[in-house]
Formats: structure tokens, sequence, C-alpha cells
């Protein structure tokens, strides 16, 4: 077991206090957001996902057939997973 000893000096209590409250909240707000972003398993139709990407369906059915938006089928529906788009749109930034 490996013990670390943390001297502090010329600080009171209460800003000790303020600093850990400080850091803590930084890392619960970067993980909430982190959390929220990552868990939108929202899915899309083909009318929906066009207008979120504000395309047309021509262009949406250009990129399905390029690959670059894969779509998956229930019956004879198309869909589009929302977070999917995202990741994408966020790995090809400019």
């Amino acid at each position: 077991m490996i013990s670390k000893i943390i001297q502090i000096q010329e600080i009171t209590v209460d800003e000790l206090a303020d600093k850990v409250a400080g850091k803590l909240l930084n890392k619960i707000d970067v993980y909430l957001k982190g959390y929220a972003i990552k868990n939108d398993d929202t899915i899309l139709t083909r009318q929906e996902t066009a207008k979120f990407l504000k395309i047309n369906l021509s262009t949406l059915w250009s990129w399905s057939k390029k690959r670059i938006l894969i779509p998956f089928g229930m019956g004879n529906r198309v869909y589009y997973k929302k977070q999917e788009i995202i990741d994408y749109l966020e790995n090809h930034r400019l």
C-alpha cells in the first residue's frame, strides 16, 4: 500500500473546503455533460434526419449509398440513430 503525506500551510479550513468543492463541482459538471451527450438513443426517420441535418431527402439517400450515414431498417421503414449522426459530425469537423 502506498501512503502519501500532504502538508497544508497558511490556508483556513473554509478556504480548503472551497477549493475541494470547486474541483469536485468541475469534475461532476464534465461527467454530466459527457453523459448527457453520449446517451442520446433517439431514432430518427428519413424526414426527421433530413430536417435535423438541414438537407433534402435526395442528399440523405446519396449519403446513405456512400455509407456516410448508415441507416437501419425495420420492416419497410428506414431509420437513423441520432447519436451516430452526431458522432460522425464530431469526427469530421473541419
